[in-house]
């Protein structure tokens, strides 16, 4: 049940979000009003001295009109705040900003916006990290986008297969941008698109039918790749082995010493161990991570940080699955009993522990069952 607030004029009790909206209204309204006091000034001054009765006439038909349109910008802009999926992206250094989702599961309450997204912006062209989890969310981001530059967005970078990373690719491939990924996360792009667009509709509530087939990239990539975006700014693109998916994508910015390694860290919530990903390549993918010194670490979940401080909640997460279940299959404990004796209480400060605990406990058992038998 959601909490309610007294509105202060009334008296009557209003859910917080019409509240929210009310208030909204209440404040554009006084502002937007201001400005029928300036044309009634101006129609006296219009008429000193002429016929009072055409003056009269004429200042409320406008002070009317100029109310009744004024509420209605006020009602407009106060419901289009409430409706936008993105806020606006934080600048993290000095060519690269980013959206750096709130945790949770995606849902009605945070629009599928739970994840971090990116920007780099040189001289001659933008790159985008990530395109959002549905075309309007992305619709957003090229609207936040033109906000800060009108430089032309010239590539996506799509780091890994995961839903909320390329669903949104459509909307920049009309601005012409060329789409990269991973051959080997493109492929599973195309293996899992269809259940994607059904996860989506379901967990936004969208009609059923109304997520189309996402646009795949079209260059895909499988050694070292550089952009130039020009003024000095450079993409380093590279990979190493599995994380949360087969073969994702690391993005260097060296003039700003970033790395986008988005879902190969993890802060703040509970990491997931999906169907394609690898913990023991995870925990060597955040050790190939060290060799970018001092550099400032943007995850896919999480605030940006260097990589100490996503020691704990990535690879000591990974190495507690990888060497408990690797005993328990040793000391031929059956799954389930194995998923009830792990202890993963040290981590169940992260967000999601209750919903993905038990689950990422299941796939390390059966990776680990999987290994003894190699």
């Amino acid at each position: 049940m959601c909490k309610t607030n007294i509105y202060p004029d009334s008296g009557n009790a209003f859910p917080d979000s019409q509240y929210r909206i009310t208030n909204k209204i209440n404040g554009l309204f006084k502002t937007y009003i201001f400005c029928c006091v300036n044309i009634d000034d101006q129609l006296k001054t219009f008429f000193y001295l002429r016929d009072n009765d055409i003056m009269t006439s004429l200042i409320k038909k406008s002070r009317l009109f100029c109310i009744l349109a004024c509420l209605l910008i006020a009602i407009n802009t106060a419901f289009a705040g409430e409706n936008k999926i993105l806020p606006a992206p934080k600048k993290i250094t000095e060519h690269v900003y980013a959206w750096i989702g709130p945790y949770g599961g995606p849902n009605t309450d945070n629009k599928g916006y739970r994840m971090n997204l990116a920007f780099v912006v040189g001289d001659d062209a933008v790159a985008v990290l990530e395109s959002g989890f549905y075309p309007q969310m992305a619709e957003e981001m090229l609207t936040h986008i033109r906000k800060i530059t009108n430089k032309p967005i010239k590539y996506v970078i799509n780091s890994n297969s995961q839903a909320d990373r390329f669903f949104g690719n459509s909307v920049f491939k009309k601005q012409g941008a060329k789409i990269y990924a991973h051959a080997i996360e493109l492929q599973r792009m195309k293996e899992n698109s269809s259940n994607y667009m059904a996860f989506i509709e379901n967990s936004m509530k969208f009609k059923e039918d109304s997520v189309k087939p996402p646009t795949l990239p079209d260059h895909p990539i499988e050694k070292k790749t550089r952009i130039d975006l020009g003024g000095g700014v450079e993409l380093k693109i590279e990979h190493h082995k599995a994380a949360h998916t087969p073969m994702p994508l690391i993005v260097h910015i060296p003039v700003d010493n970033v790395v986008y390694a988005g879902d190969i860290l993890y802060s703040g919530r509970l990491l997931a161990i999906t169907n394609g990903g690898n913990i023991k390549q995870w925990m060597e993918t955040f050790n190939y991570l060290k060799r970018f010194d001092q550099a400032l670490f943007i995850p896919g979940h999480g605030k940006p940080g260097p990589l100490s401080s996503f020691q704990k909640s990535t690879y000591d997460y990974l190495a507690l699955l990888n060497a408990g279940m690797a005993k328990m299959v040793d000391d031929s404990v059956d799954m389930q009993d194995a998923i009830d004796k792990l202890d993963q209480s040290e981590f169940s400060y992260l967000e999601n522990f209750e919903d993905l605990a038990g689950r990422n406990a299941s796939r390390a058992y059966q990776e680990a069952e999987s290994a003894a038998f190699d």
